[in-house]
C-alpha cells in the first residue's frame, strides 16, 4: 500500500512536491488549459494548511535542454493567481532555491526539470541534489508515473515519500474500474493509433463487456475487415494485431463495436463537401478521409452509454480540431454526463482537450489528469512511479 499524506500528513517540514504541470500549450506557447494545474491545489493547500514549506517540481514538453519557450513562467502565474495569498517564486536552479531566505508565504517552484540532464537520466547525482534541498517527497504528478525520470523514482531512496491526494485519488478510482465495476461495463477508444493500445484493448477486453472503437484507431480495424478507406488514416503493419483483436472479440464475452456509419471529408478543406456513409460504402479511390462517427452510430452508442453503469473513456472519435468533426465527440461526452448512475472514468491528453471547457464537467465521476498513464495502470496494473512509493523503504 502506498503511504500518503492523508494518513501520514508532514507538519512544519520542507517538502519536495513533485506535480504533473505538463499542461496544454497553444501556438504561441501560452497556457491553453490549467486542468492539471487545478486538480493539484488540494494537495499544494493542504501541506500548505499543515505549516510545511514548499518546493514544486515539475516538467513541461519536450524541450531539447533549457529553452525559453518551455520555461515554467506562465505556469508560475497561473499557480500564482490560484494562491493569491502566496508568493510562488520560481528559481533556475538548485543552488539559488537552497539559498532562498524563506518568508512566512513564499512557495518555490525549480525551473522545468528537463532543462536538467539528469533528470531524464535516472541519475542518482542530480537525485542527491534535488533531495537535499527538503526534508520529505511528496509525488501527486499521476500523469507522469508512467515514466522512470529521475524525480519520480529517484528521490524516494533518499527522503520519506508519500503520496499526494491527487495520485492516491486517481488510483483509488482505477483500481475500481479495473477490479470491482459494476456491469454491464463500456469502455470507449479513440485516438489515432492501435501500436501503442494492443496490450490496452487487450486487456479491455478482459474487463469490459462493451468496446466501442472509434477515431484513426478505428479505420486500422475497417482495413482489416477488408473496406477502402479512402485517405483515412490508419496503421497498414497493424492489420494482423486488428483482426486478432476482431477474432478475440468473438471468442470473449467482450463485444467489440465499430461505427456502422462515418463522415468522411478532407482535413484540407474541413468546411468543403463531407458526406455520411457507410464504411463499406466508401469507394475505392476516395480521396476524402473518415473525420468522424455518423449520427446513426451517435444514436447506438448513446444507448450503450445509457446502459452502462461503469463507463471508461480514453481518446477523440473524431478530428475534433475542427468543430465540424468534434460532434460525435461531443455526443460521447453529453452521453457520458446523462447518465448519472454511472461510475465514469475519462482521461486522456486529446480528450481532456476536447472537453476542458465545456458543462457539466462535475457530472463525470473522475477525469483523470495522466493519458499515458492512464492507459498503462489499466493495462498492467501498476506504474514505475507507484512502484517506487510502494518499494520505499526510507
Amino acid at each position: 500500500m502506498i503511504s500518503s499524506i492523508k494518513s501520514h500528513p508532514p507538519h512544519n517540514k520542507t517538502v519536495l512536491l513533485r506535480v504533473d504541470f505538463n499542461i496544454s500549450l497553444n501556438k504561441k506557447h501560452q497556457i491553453a488549459d490549467d486542468f492539471r494545474i487545478q486538480r493539484t491545489l488540494p494537495t499544494i493547500k493542504k501541506l500548505l494548511k499543515d505549516h510545511n514549506k514548499i518546493i514544486i517540481l515539475a516538467h513541461l514538453g519536450r524541450p531539447k535542454g533549457v529553452d525559453p519557450k518551455f520555461s515554467l513562467k506562465p505556469v508560475r502565474e497561473k499557480l500564482q493567481s490560484y494562491l493569491p495569498n502566496y508568493h510562488v517564486v520560481l528559481y533556475d536552479s538548485t543552488e539559488k532555491i537552497r539559498n532562498h531566505e524563506w518568508k512566512k508565504n513564499d512557495i518555490l517552484m525549480l525551473e522545468n526539470l528537463r532543462f536538467f540532464p539528469g533528470e531524464q537520466a535516472k541519475d542518482p547525482e542530480f537525485a542527491q541534489e534535488l533531495a537535499s534541498l527538503a526534508k520529505v517527497y511528496i509525488n501527486d504528478a499521476f500523469g507522469n508515473c508512467h515514466r522512470s525520470d529521475t524525480s519520480m523514482v529517484g528521490i524516494v531512496k533518499l527522503l520519506p515519500s508519500y503520496a499526494g491526494l491527487l495520485l492516491v485519488q486517481e488510483i483509488v478510482m482505477l483500481d475500481y474500474v479495473m477490479r470491482h465495476p459494476q456491469h454491464p461495463v463500456l469502455a470507449i477508444m479513440g485516438g489515432a493509433k492501435v501500436s501503442t493500445k494492443i496490450d490496452l484493448l487487450s486487456k479491455l477486453m478482459e474487463i469490459a463487456d462493451t468496446l466501442l472503437v472509434g477515431g484513426g484507431l478505428a479505420n486500422t480495424f475497417f482495413a482489416a475487415e477488408g473496406y477502402p478507406i479512402g485517405s483515412s488514416f490508419y496503421e497498414r503493419d497493424e492489420k494482423t494485431h486488428a483482426q486478432k483483436l476482431l477474432h478475440l472479440s468473438e471468442t470473449n464475452k467482450t463485444e467489440l463495436v465499430l461505427p456502422t456509419d462515418v463522415i468522411i471529408g478532407s482535413i484540407n478543406d474541413p468546411d468543403g463537401d463531407d458526406l455520411v456513409v457507410k464504411p463499406s460504402e466508401i469507394a475505392r479511390g476516395e480521396k476524402r478521409a473518415i473525420l468522424d462517427i455518423g449520427p446513426e452510430t451517435q444514436a447506438e452508442w448513446g444507448n450503450r452509454i445509457a446502459q452502462a453503469k461503469t463507463i471508461i473513456w480514453n481518446g477523440p472519435v473524431g478530428y475534433t480540431e475542427h468543430p465540424s468533426f468534434a460532434r460525435g465527440t461531443d455526443f460521447i461526452y453529453y452521453s457520458i454526463t446523462q447518465n448519472t448512475h454511472a461510475v465514469s472514468v475519462v482521461g486522456g491528453g486529446e480528450t481532456l482537450a476536447a472537453i476542458s471547457k465545456k458543462e457539466y464537467l462535475d457530472h463525470i465521476t473522475h477525469i483523470s489528469t495522466g493519458g499515458g498513464a492512464m492507459l498503462e495502470y489499466i493495462e498492467k496494473g501498476t506504474l514505475p512511479g507507484v512502484e517506487a512509493l510502494i518499494s520505499s523503504r526510507y
